[in-house]
């Protein structure tokens, strides 16, 4: 009987591992259709709000979703007015550019073999290759830009999604005879996407803006992009802001010398430090619910199925995945292990005692 009950876990243990794999392989190759669907469900979500209150006003559904467009539409056009000239001249700059940091690392280890510390210069750049940093922020524009493309598809399945959520309560309750449960989790899902990209949003901008005003002091070139890409990779935790500085400290490095590229990271430290460290935690408190660990995984995780969109959302797709591991007892220990500590908990013999002390009192 134990063998028949070992053997039954092990093959439920291999079916569910096999459906995982496909699962990943699935999405992987699904990708470039994903990602624009991922990309107008948040964005749905976002506007969600504002399509509500406008509808509240009196405004026709279709005409609070036209006016809410309008407005992202609008952000959209500005910022590509104020950005676009400056991606294309930084990649077209890109390959002069890596030149540059090359010939600067060849000085810093001719600097360093007078004082008797000699490393040969290709097994250095085979080890560092400066030129890396460049070439990951031009492919992550450009894989931005490919987004870009299919803007049009992605507001298209906007329009439908906020006219449809207007109508989908009352479908839940015709589907299912227990319509709070479902309704009930999906609620959970879209407050917590809705408050954690509204809270990440407004960091982000803050963050953006300083280092904007900080590159733009110091001369390094394109200042609207470096901020743009701050505001951008703040949404990727825990190396999203090493990864927007590197770029902007390698050209002052080319452009200045040594000393303007350490003002400019000192001034990233300290943008990082008070928006990351000090406003961050206040605003959003304990809101994630996720630990650090299965963030950095989970970035490094839908980074590689769905590309630099992945790394932005891979927070706000890991919390969905939670809250629905969370709505199955079989699966809810999975959503335990992903979360934080648990808080201080009580042990119900001390509980207990602690009611009869007060009680003989």
């Amino acid at each position: 009987m134990s063998d028949q009950t070992t053997w039954g876990r092990g093959s439920r243990f291999l079916l569910t591992s096999g459906a995982f794999v496909l699962l990943v392989a699935g999405l992987r190759e699904a990708a470039p259709i994903l990602v624009p669907f991922l990309l107008a469900i948040f964005i749905a979500i976002i506007c969600g709000p504002a399509f509500f209150w406008l509808k509240k006003r009196g405004l026709p559904p279709f005409a609070a979703v036209m006016t809410v467009l309008l407005g992202v539409i609008g952000l959209e056009l500005l910022l590509g007015a104020f950005v676009g000239s400056s991606i294309d001249t930084f990649i077209q700059n890109l390959p002069l550019y890596q030149l540059r940091l090359k010939e600067e690392a060849t000085g810093l280890l001719a600097f360093l073999a007078r004082f008797g510390v000699d490393i040969p210069r290709q097994q250095f750049l085979d080890f560092i290759d400066p030129g890396a940093v460049m070439r990951l922020v031009g492919s992550m524009l450009t894989g931005f830009g490919g987004v870009l493309t299919n803007m049009f598809l992605i507001l298209l399945t906007v329009i439908f999604m906020l006219l449809e959520a207007a109508s989908f309560p009352a479908k839940l309750r015709a589907a299912f005879h227990n319509a709070e449960v479902p309704a009930g989790h999906l609620s959970r899902v879209a407050e917590g996407i809705k408050r954690y990209l509204a809270m990440k949003t407004l960091v982000s901008l803050g963050t953006g803006l300083s280092v904007t005003i900080l590159v733009a002091l110091l001369g390094v070139d394109f200042p609207i992009l470096w901020g743009l890409i701050a505001f951008l990779l703040n949404y990727v935790p825990n190396i999203g802001s090493i990864i927007a500085a590197l770029p902007a400290v390698l050209l002052a490095f080319i452009q200045f010398g040594g000393l303007r590229a350490l003002i400019v990271a000192a001034g990233y430290v300290l943008i990082n430090v008070i928006f990351g460290n000090i406003i961050e935690p206040k605003i959003m408190g304990r809101g994630l619910g996720l630990s650090t660990l299965v963030v950095f995984v989970s970035l490094v995780f839908w980074g590689w199925i769905l590309g630099p969109v992945g790394m932005l959302l891979s927070v706000p797709l890991t919390m969905t995945v939670k809250i629905a591991l969370e709505s199955g007892p079989d699966t809810r220990w999975i959503a335990v292990l992903l979360g934080e500590e648990p808080r201080d908990p009580v042990d119900p013999e001390k509980k207990t005692s602690k009611r009869n002390i007060s009680f003989h009192r």
